[in-house]
């Protein structure tokens, strides 16, 4: 398997390169993203196979389809030491819930930092460790983050052998909780930047450095964002084993109803439809930064100056930006690369948008890749929270009760809509209190976790400022 950038020309087969290649270096040097030159192709025989197995297991299966420079013994033994039930909490790895008649939960938030990131990143952290020390290298990880991608990384790294992690994050709009999860890591190798910004900031540094080809070289600057193929790659599993705890044959189909703000966790179902799971509708939810849901419903891709960019109670979704949304573009076009470059290399630097609406290939979004969309407000975000815990006993946290409210929008009769659980209600304890009147339940491991040490450098979003202190950390 070799992957391709979504900036290459369909005819340039010269910049393609294996998964090991592309595992420690994130951006392709065109400002591209990576996707294989293919989908691997499921068929009954394979998921019936599948059926049963493991969820580390069912991971090897998969990612041994996109990962053949890794030995197979090697994956699977990658595969079963990230996920265990001492990690995860459960061996079911992200057990499924009815909530009520056709709509179910799966929880992805048993990890260590109590968010779906943790789904990948634990896998990504074992990924890395095993490829440099292969290779007798270090890398430098370069994130952004919004509110949960920096815990889970760091968390994931934290003294692994040959990583540093230089994260961003944007001042002052996080949870207390998520703040308190990253900035309290005292690990030498951890480094948090918080940025006077907001999160599209942080993202635009990081892509802005891993365009500076020779400093990216000279520093050996990786990534841990969902622009990494490997973090993607990692979720893809989670559409699969969800799809084999609601169903008992591979006839039935089901859909997914997944909270997005930068397109990666739903690309991840986008992947996996691609491969031929029996996926009906991919629902994409948002918050008041809808960028994507008009998109959705409109065809215009309309990003928003950091001023436009609302600070909300689901603030891991407040990006204005979505950086894997270039990857759907991407299969949506024909896998057209030239004209991609032109959309997101070009225009959207010069006008901050583009229009598909009258293309023919606009319609498809819905009918060939199976996309719906809807947002929701704060408003809507206390009434859900509200009433799944009044009429459900169960409590959920602000991103996925966006999920719940828009996924409640497309049902349909005989197909269940599962909603992906992105994060535990802990995070957004404020909004749980003023939804519910009381303080969600706090693991053990994380009580009075706001009131220990802060290991934090507030930066201005400035491209050389970030530079110069990963420069100085390094030598």
């Amino acid at each position: 398997m070799k992957y391709l950038s979504t900036r290459t020309a369909a005819n340039d087969s010269s910049q393609r390169k294996r998964f090991c290649e592309i595992l420690l270096e994130g951006l392709a040097p065109d400002g591209g993203l990576y996707l294989p030159e293919f989908y691997p192709q499921v068929d009954d025989a394979r998921l019936s196979q599948w059926r049963g197995l493991s969820y580390a297991d069912l991971a090897f299966e998969i990612l041994s389809l996109y990962i053949d420079d890794i030995p197979a013994q090697d994956l699977r033994a990658l595969c079963r030491k990230t996920y265990t039930s001492e990690v995860f909490g459960t061996d079911q790895i992200v057990p499924l819930r009815q909530l009520e008649s056709g709509l179910f939960l799966q929880a992805l938030s048993n990890g260590p930092t109590l968010a779906f990131k943790d789904m990948a990143m634990q896998l990504l952290g074992n990924l890395f460790e095993y490829e440099l020390t292969r290779r007798g290298e270090v890398l430098n990880i370069l994130g952004a983050t919004s509110g949960d991608t920096g815990s889970a990384a760091e968390y994931a790294m934290r003294g692994k052998k040959g990583i540093r992690v230089f994260m961003t994050s944007p001042y002052g709009r996080m949870s207390p909780f998520q703040q308190a999860q990253m900035f309290s890591l005292q690990d030498a190798n951890i480094h948090n930047l918080a940025v006077k910004g907001v999160f599209d900031d942080c993202q635009d540094l990081v892509k802005a450095v891993s365009n500076d080809l020779d400093f990216k070289r000279r520093y050996k600057i990786g990534t841990v964002n969902s622009i990494n193929w490997a973090r993607l790659v990692a979720q893809v599993v989670y559409y699969f084993a969800g799809y084999f705890q609601a169903t008992s044959a591979n006839t039935q189909k089901v859909s997914f109803a997944v909270p997005s703000g930068n397109f990666g966790n739903i690309c991840a179902g986008h992947v996996a439809r691609m491969m031929g799971l029996p996926i009906d509708q991919l629902v994409l939810a948002t918050n008041e930064n809808d960028v994507l849901d008009e998109f959705f419903r409109t065809g215009v891709y309309r990003v928003r100056a950091p001023k436009d960019t609302y600070e909300t109670s689901s603030p891991s979704m407040d990006i204005s930006k979505a950086s894997n949304f270039e990857r759907f573009v991407f299969d949506l076009l024909g896998r057209d690369g030239l004209r991609v470059k032109s959309l997101f290399g070009e225009q959207l630097g010069k006008t901050g948008r583009f229009d598909l609406s009258a293309d023919a290939a606009f319609a498809q979004a819905a009918s060939k890749y199976g996309f719906l969309s809807g947002k929701s407000s704060h408003a809507e975000r206390l009434k859900t929270i509200r009433e799944t815990y009044e009429r459900h006993g169960q409590m959920v946290d602000t991103h996925t009760a966006d999920g719940i409210k828009v996924a409640r929008q497309y049902l349909r009769g005989g197909v269940p809509m599962i909603v992906l659980e992105t994060a535990l209600p802990i995070k957004f304890a404020a909004t749980i209190v003023q939804a519910l009147g009381q303080e969600p339940t706090r693991p053990e491991k994380f009580v009075g976790i706001e009131d220990l040490p802060k290991r934090v450098k507030v930066i201005e979003a400035d491209l050389e400022t970030v530079k110069r202190y990963i420069a100085a950390h390094c030598d």
